[in-house]
């Protein structure tokens, strides 16, 4: 048996998967408090079973995605190490960065030392403008991270009660610009996502569950629950990776399709092409910026069945943000779920609840609450048809895109929309109709994200670094170090060794896993250079078991 339970804002859902079929689903409001709708859930979903026959229970969120989309976490401030080289307008991220002093270079090598005057310089100028969340980056730190942990420790000795992340904490990649995001995003996160892991243990310890427990990642990949506080962001696409591979499961194997999850904050965009999800070839980008996150190809919006709705001389408005349920279901203001019950399109809520909404919130425009309610679907159903629009014009230009076109011999977009999400039967005729495609909801379509979970593959991970010119090679995740023959150990080796690491960690766990099926995550070599002669080689591997569906659901499962 396999549990698949999903965190978000709006609702917690839950699955009960076994043998490829579905024999139980919950799906209760979210609340404040987490720890209670995952016990809810989990009550629904267990009921009459016995806890020793689950076998794995995976969580996914939009918890993060939510809080990035709608900005609702503490500022975070930026202390940047860059050294000599790019210009500083790679770094303009929206919030206060002061540029230090200092630079390490590529080798790890201390070239200019930190100066901290200017350290207490920066750090007074953010106390003043009330910042406690700091992330600190050095552009080398992977190779050494001894200025960031200089400036760290110099934080903790005045502002002991600050948040502060350091860019060689977050990974072991390079690429400058993109770290910085990332480290600002996990500061940014930290905190809630913590809350969230705490609510998770906390709901497994009362409820006697002792299966293994994971979090599904941005790329469709898992990560044991422990191991994901270490990289809150790795999760910002958590949510949106449930859905898709829960269309994945529940449409049948091959199907092409954009999938288009409906929530009450957010709605979710991804592509899945011949039955494979698409893989961002740049990682997650947010606000226009890029990190270091691995994702597939999706895009959140902030607009839900729960968004808030404004009536101003300009017109209607959907604004990007959710003040609580929809008015018909005791909420404070008129969403778009109060529209959907105004017309009948939907059983949720108190319909003179409703209509009293699209009433009050034409008022001031002359505008009968009929008219106002269709409005509102329209204005919904054109904003995420246009975001798919534009999502278009980026999935195009990815490479597994630009390679199903040739398998497919012409220039085609797919012509399916699958909507999953709470919000789906509302809008999703509309938004199939806007993009001339077949609209189709599938069985199970409000708690596709929960069984998105609960079927997704486990994954495990190895990286390895090594250097030549010192004679070793480290494997990460299982402290081992090995010395190597530093004439003979190359980028191929290199591979063979994580590989032959990965196939041995994942029988442990057992896990059947063939070498040709292991991806490779991440790939960097780096000459080093003395007196004009190359002395070593410095090269990072990161290999990963594959992602995907362990079944596709059947019908008929309750």
């Amino acid at each position: 048996m396999y549990v698949g339970v999903d965190v978000g804002g709006t609702y917690t859902d839950a699955v009960l998967v076994e043998n490829g079929r579905v024999r139980a689903t919950a799906k209760v409001p979210t609340g404040k408090d987490l720890l209670e709708p995952i016990l809810k859930a989990m009550d629904i979903i267990l009921k009459d079973v016995d806890k020793k026959n689950i076998k794995r229970v995976v969580f996914s969120t939009t918890m993060i995605t939510n809080l990035i989309a709608e900005k609702k976490y503490d500022r975070v401030a930026l202390l940047l190490i860059p050294g000599p080289g790019l210009s500083h307008k790679y770094y303009e991220l929206g919030t206060d960065a002061h540029i230090l002093s200092g630079s390490i270079d590529y080798r790890g090598r201390e070239i200019v030392p930190l100066k901290r005057s200017e350290i207490e310089s920066a750090l007074a100028d953010l106390a003043a403008k009330g910042y406690k969340k700091v992330g600190v980056v050095g552009k080398f730190s992977p190779r050494n991270n001894s200025h960031e942990r200089q400036v760290a420790t110099i934080i903790s000795e005045k502002y002991p009660y600050w948040q502060v992340e350091t860019g060689s904490r977050i990974g072991s990649r390079l690429n400058f610009p993109r770290r910085a995001v990332t480290a600002y995003l996990t500061c940014a996160t930290r905190e809630r996502y913590s809350y969230f892991v705490e609510s998770v243990r906390q709901a497994l310890k009362k409820r006697e569950i002792k299966a293994d427990v994971f979090i599904l990642k941005a790329d469709g990949g898992t990560l044991p629950l422990k191991s994901s506080e270490e990289m809150p962001v790795e999760t910002i696409f958590s949510g949106p990776a449930a859905s898709t591979l829960g269309v994945q499961a529940l449409t049948p194997p091959g199907e092409t399709a954009v999938v288009v999850d409906i929530g009450g904050t957010t709605t979710d965009l991804a592509l899945i092409l011949s039955g494979k999800p698409l893989l961002s070839a740049k990682g997650a980008r947010v606000e226009g910026q890029l990190t270091q996150v691995r994702t597939l190809a999706v895009k959140s919006i902030p607009v839900g069945g729960d968004s808030l709705l404004k009536c101003t001389g300009a017109g209607l408005t959907i604004c990007p943000e959710r003040m609580g349920p929809a008015y018909c279901l005791g909420g404070p203001a008129p969403t778009p779920t109060d529209a959907l019950r105004a017309l009948g399109m939907t059983e949720l809520g108190d319909l003179e609840k409703a209509r009293e909404a699209m009433t009050l919130l034409g008022k001031d425009a002359g505008m009968n609450g009929s008219d106002v309610a269709g409005k509102v679907i329209n204005l919904v159903v054109e904003k995420i048809a246009n975001e798919i629009d534009r999502m278009f014009l980026e999935w195009e230009q990815e490479p597994a895109y630009r390679v199903w076109e040739v398998l497919q011999k012409q220039k085609v977009r797919p012509s399916v929309v699958v909507g999953v999400g709470g919000g789906a039967p509302g809008f999703i005729a509309g938004v199939a109709e806007k993009l001339g495609c077949r609209p189709v909801i599938p069985s199970y379509a409000p708690v596709a994200n929960a069984i998105g979970a609960a079927v997704a593959k486990p994954t495990m991970q190895v990286s390895l670094r090594a250097d030549t010119e010192q004679g070793y090679y480290i494997i990460q995740e299982e402290g081992i170090k090995e010395k190597i023959d530093r004439r003979s150990f190359n980028e191929q080796t290199a591979l063979d060794v994580a590989r032959d690491m990965l196939v041995r960690k994942a029988l442990k766990y057992g896990l059947e896993v063939a070498p040709e099926e292991i991806e490779v995550t991440h790939q960097e070599v780096f000459n080093m250079f003395r007196d004009w002669t190359t002395k070593g080689k410095l090269i990072e591997v990161i290999v990963q078991t594959a992602r995907g569906i362990m079944c596709s659901i059947r019908t008929g499962g309750n």
